[in-house]
């Protein structure tokens, strides 16, 4: 049991629904807070709640608005630490600003380094996250991060389906590690899908490595953005043989037409988490609470126990 005396829980406004699932599965209400816009459009905050000495976990995923989500979150953190909080964890389910993780061209920024460093400034003394773009994000911190994988919440619902000849897919060569961590854990075999782009969002060419006739394929990835590499892929497996294809993705960002693009593919069904708020209802796509595993988490932290047993990858 937490201890309602020295934990507090507070939300933004980016994913309200997930922190109310948190909160009643750790057994406190969420704190009492004032998330707002003065006249022109600055974001005012307030604490409503003592928190002087208390352990302050700040849940806030940085999806779209991008900009506005992560200044309530270095507001929110800002707030807590002027108010005396003892320890202040930004919880952030899905971590936006992540894909430009390295100077892989002149002139561009390394905008997930950028992040980290406002987020300590602001006074975030620990981070917990879930399936980063890119492990070495973590490495940006230099304060503790719970990297939290989604395989946890996935790999029983693949099981539960029972498919035969199973065989798990990378989109595309970035995610392999991905995808042979979640084959070891469901013995199966791996193929991986060799993707071009010709520009951020744009696939112009696609190859398959590896042989999917009569198997059943399920797609790994950690996000979905415009649908474009995750349906592409898919119509390619079937047009090489594969019986079946489905996909999980931990962060449903579905922009643009992916819904479009998800309807017209081959894809049988999209599995994702609830880490970004407001995806449609959908025929194909399956929503999984990551509430369970972030609120046993943030029980662990708070009680300072052992959080290895979260861990499947």
């Amino acid at each position: 049991m937490a201890d309602y005396e020295t934990l507090k829980v507070f939300s933004g406004n980016s994913n309200q629904d997930l922190s109310e699932k948190i909160a009643k599965k750790i057994g406190i209400p969420i704190g009492k807070t004032l998330v707002g816009r003065f006249s022109d459009g600055e974001i005012q905050v307030e604490l409503h709640e003592d928190v002087r000495g208390k352990d302050v976990f700040v849940i806030q995923s940085t999806c779209n608005p991008t900009n506005e989500n992560l200044m309530e979150l270095l507001l929110m953190i800002d707030a807590a630490k002027r108010a005396s909080a003892r320890h202040i964890t930004a919880v952030i389910p899905y971590f936006g600003w992540a894909r430009q993780d390295r100077k892989d061209k002149p002139r561009v920024p390394i905008a997930a380094k950028m992040i980290a460093k406002m987020i300590e400034s602001a006074g975030a003394t620990r981070l917990i996250t879930m399936d980063l773009h890119a492990d070495q994000i973590q490495g940006f911190f230099q304060i503790p991060v719970d990297h939290l994988y989604a395989s946890t919440i996935f790999i029983p619902y693949v099981l539960s389906l029972k498919l035969d000849n199973l065989c798990i897919a990378s989109p595309d060569m970035g995610g392999s590690k991905r995808a042979y961590a979640y084959a070891k854990n469901l013995s199966s075999d791996v193929v991986i899908c060799y993707k071009q782009r010709s520009k951020a969002n744009i696939i112009s060419h696609m190859e398959l490595i590896g042989d999917v006739k009569g198997k059943n394929i399920v797609l790994v990835d950690d996000m979905v953005d415009t649908a474009g590499t995750l349906t592409k892929a898919a119509d390619l497996l079937i047009e090489k043989g594969a019986i079946s294809v489905r996909a999980i993705c931990t962060h449903a960002i579905l922009s643009g037409n992916a819904y479009q693009k998800i309807e017209e593919s081959k894809l049988e069904e999209l599995i994702v988490t609830d880490s970004v708020p407001n995806i449609k209802p959908h025929s194909k796509i399956k929503i999984l609470s990551c509430a369970d595993l972030f609120s046993d988490v943030m029980k662990r932290v708070h009680n300072n126990k052992s959080i290895s047993s979260n861990f499947i990858m």
